[in-house]
């Protein structure tokens, strides 16, 4: 019997006074018992949230009961345990930082690219006039990524806009962009769209709607996700591995957070290195005196940070 499900969804649909909505969202979430991170802005709803089945049905029924979210497609995955500690629901400018905030030339509501069910992405991956793009960050790809896509050497997403130029080799082709659920790919393939490039396509749902519908083929590695459980795995029909341990390298799925809290950083770590290290990405960070215990997992409830804290990667991605 199914402990717990964890849902994925994202709803691009307008929301007035989405600050008070936010509010008013979060203690609706605590009173059905749900886990979760969900992102609230004028222009829609991201979030995963987690809880007994029961919760969940009532969520997802609550949500498509508003004329705003009907058309909001739900991820279900079953989880032993919930995929979060808290229940936050928070108000930004966006519900994926891309810095693309006017309306007028980037709005998911009115242009995205022509979106693909899992199974006609299969069909169309390997096409000889077809590149398949991730628009995900670096510590994303570097776990797991589709065969033969191109990757971009991006810290967060708010990047994508200007590795546009880096893609104007591909304009004669028709480009296939996918991310975890879909969302990122509405803005990335709107840009794309808006910078002239014609045959844009979607993966929609992203790669974990791909891995449940289509068994995942060709995604080689894991997929992150943003909860407790880090990474998922998507492919049964020709799993791999195509990371490596940061500090030893050898072959390894496994991402952790760095163990020191002012680092935090996304990185694959072998459990033989995670012993030796505490789960730390360098010996600075062990030796770092706000050093949290590291359990195995390599995830840790976010804790405040020093604002004067400058985080830059130190993975290098293959």
């Amino acid at each position: 019997m199914t402990k717990y499900n964890t849902l994925l969804y994202y709803c691009y649909s307008t929301i007035t006074e989405a600050e008070q909505f936010a509010a008013d969202h979060l203690k609706f979430c605590k009173s059905l018992g749900l886990t979760g991170r969900i992102i609230v802005a004028d222009e829609g709803l991201n979030g995963t949230v987690s809880g007994t089945p029961e919760a969940c049905k009532a969520y997802m029924d609550a949500i498509h009961a508003d004329e705003r979210f009907t058309a909001t497609d739900f991820k279900i995955d079953e989880v032993d345990e919930p995929s979060f500690v808290k229940m936050h629901v928070r108000y930004k400018s966006e519900i994926v930082h891309s810095g693309l905030r006017d309306p007028h030339v980037i709005n998911p509501q009115k242009q995205t690219g022509k979106h693909l069910e899992p199974a006609d992405f299969l069909a169309m991956k390997d096409d000889e006039d077809v590149v398949i793009l991730d628009v995900r960050s670096n510590y994303e790809h570097s776990v797991g990524r589709f065969k033969n896509a191109v990757t971009l050497d991006i810290e967060n997403f708010r990047d994508f806009p200007a590795k546009i130029n880096e893609l104007a080799q591909y304009k004669d082709k028709k480009i296939l962009t996918y991310c975890t659920g879909g969302i990122k790919c509405e803005k990335a393939s709107a840009l794309l769209l808006h910078e002239g490039f014609e045959n844009v396509y979607q993966l929609h749902g992203g790669i974990i709607k791909y891995g449940k519908e289509v068994g995942g083929q060709d995604f080689e590695g894991k997929c992150y996700v943003f909860d407790n459980r880090l990474t998922v795995d998507v492919n049964q029909v020709n799993p791999t591995v195509v990371s490596t341990c940061y500090n030893c390298g050898k072959t390894t799925d496994k991402m952790i957070n760095c163990a020191n809290p002012e680092c935090n950083e996304h990185f694959t770590q072998c459990d033989d290195c995670g012993t030796q290290t505490d789960g730390c990405c360098s010996t600075a960070c062990q030796s770092h005196p706000r050093k949290r215990v590291y359990d195995g997992t390599g995830y840790y409830v976010k804790v405040p940070q020093p604002v004067n804290i400058t985080k830059k990667s130190k993975i290098s991605i293959i």
